[in-house]
């Protein structure tokens, strides 16, 4: 029996690496089968059918009646102001809040990076909480937060400084309160740009400051482009988060041609309107436009992300 037992090893080890790995890449695949499955059926399918649906006129009401009309809602859009208007608005809502939300996750791990700091590890459970509270729940919470009747924003701040609830509404108030609504999401980038700034050697921080610099100096001329990497993937990260995200104080209201995005836009000329040919073309346009930025950004990161392991 113990020469049997003895001969199994030598009888595996000796097949050949091929069928080891033909083997290993069938288990494989067997494993992640459920996975591709899903990505085929409810994601690569919808895909393909919203690109074939886009240059047709669906309407939802009358299927029977649907027809290619080629490249027309492709130029319709170049024709639709409202489609061009939200459009910008959702590029000012990214500019506005994508470096807002990156500055911020940098302080919160530059903070939590601290080894002065107290309690690390409960600050960074608190500070990541509020990113996996449902959107809903923030979209209520935010609106009763600045509800002009009940709102505590108009009875305990705004009222007793005299300003009243007709301050909140204006455009300049509504974008200030989006900015700072978006700030709920930074836990997943807070934790990235933490676990970026622990990976830096700390012999080379320290060596830096026996010479003499400073914690500013060190943070942004070791630290900073030591973690350019982690800054670059949570920038591609929010800029594709624009397109399903942008929408917190304005979800589910009907577009006024206020500060619905454009997301909004498309929601509307698709169960309101049923116009699903045309909904599914401006989904691809702003698809293709979101690529086009993050291939820009991708030939821009030659020259300011650092890989330390990079080839020279």
């Amino acid at each position: 029996m113990s020469q049997i037992e003895g001969a199994l090893p030598s009888v595996r080890t000796n097949l050949p690496r091929s069928t080891l790995v033909r083997g290993a890449e069938r288990t494989g695949l067997l494993l992640i089968a459920p996975w591709l499955l899903g990505l085929l059926l409810f994601k690569l399918l919808p895909i393909l059918a919203s690109l074939a649906i886009s240059f047709t006129n669906f309407n939802m009401l009358h299927p029977e009646a649907t027809q290619f009309i080629w490249l027309d809602n492709y130029l319709r859009f170049f024709h639709d102001g409202v489609a061009g208007f939200v459009l910008f608005a959702t590029i000012a809502i990214a500019v506005g809040t994508i470096p807002l939300q990156i500055l911020a996750s940098l302080g919160l791990a530059a903070l939590l990076n601290t080894q002065l700091l107290k309690g690390r590890t409960w600050l960074r459970t608190l500070f990541f909480l509020p990113s996996i509270i449902p959107s809903i729940a923030i979209t209520f919470m935010w609106f009763g937060f600045t509800d002009p009747n009940t709102g505590w924003l108009v009875r305990f701040i705004l009222e007793p400084l005299g300003l009243g609830e007709n301050r909140l509404f204006t455009e300049g108030a509504a974008g200030f309160l989006f900015a700072i609504s978006s700030l709920w999401s930074i836990g997943p980038g807070m934790l990235i740009m933490l676990g970026a700034m622990q990976s830096v050697s700390a012999e080379m921080v320290e060596a830096a400051r026996v010479d003499g610099a400073g914690p500013f100096v060190r943070f942004f001329s070791i630290i900073l482009p030591l973690i350019s990497p982690a800054v670059f993937f949570a920038l591609i990260i929010n800029l594709i988060a624009v397109f399903g995200g942008v929408v917190l104080l304005d979800r589910g209201t009907t577009f006024g041609g206020g500060s619905s995005p454009y997301d909004g836009y498309l929601s509307i000329q698709m169960f309101t309107r049923l116009d699903l040919g045309y909904a599914a073309t401006l989904a691809w346009i702003f698809f293709i436009l979101v690529i086009a930025v993050t291939v820009a950004l991708f030939r821009s990161a030659r020259r300011w992300v650092f890989y330390a392991d990079a080839e020279d």
